[in-house]
């Protein structure tokens, strides 16, 4: 009998065992989704969508003096831009966007979104710095000035109306 009850003990045993390890795999795959999550974005949750932003191919410009309907509410005001800078904005629908002065009353805009993993890009002088993985891009014309990321971000149209930024 002693052989017996080894060989149930040691079953049961090998039941433990294996009943742990579908439990340590669902949990090693949702650590691991949970770190690539992350990873993919640098957003705060109030920060919103993490979808990317509309690509145009070019951001618009205009002085001031077209109809307000044309365009939309503000975004900021031109002001608020400094000439050869810029500023971190939220379009209508709440993403995130940068809007520069490249040249007084001249605006441009563009996603905030780095190209390269999502995070939200951040003005700093004339550069947008990600603060993710150290990607850098010209504040005034979306273009990498230094990698990981390859593209450069997404034009977003706007147009300068009455001392205010609208898109457009």
């Amino acid at each position: 009998m002693q052989q017996r009850h080894e060989d149930i003990d040691s079953t049961a045993d090998a039941d433990r065992v294996l009943g742990r390890r579908p439990v340590l795999a669902v949990g090693g795959a949702a650590a691991a989704a949970a770190l690539l999550a992350a990873c993919g974005g640098g957003d705060s949750p109030a920060a919103g969508d993490t979808s990317s932003s509309s690509s145009s191919s070019a951001p618009a410009s205009s002085s001031s003096g077209s109809s307000a309907a044309a365009g939309g509410s503000a975004l900021v005001e031109l002001s608020a831009v400094p000439v050869g800078g810029a500023v971190s904005a939220k379009s209508a629908d709440g993403k995130p966007i940068i809007v520069a002065q490249p040249t007084a009353g001249q605006a441009v805009a563009f996603s905030a979104k780095c190209t390269h993993m999502g995070c939200t890009v951040a003005p700093s002088g004339a550069q947008l710095k990600c603060p993710c993985h150290g990607s850098q891009f010209s504040a005034l014309t979306g273009k990498v000035e230094k990698g990981p990321a390859q593209a450069p971000l997404a034009a977003f149209p706007v147009k300068v109306e009455g001392g205010s930024v609208v898109a457009g």
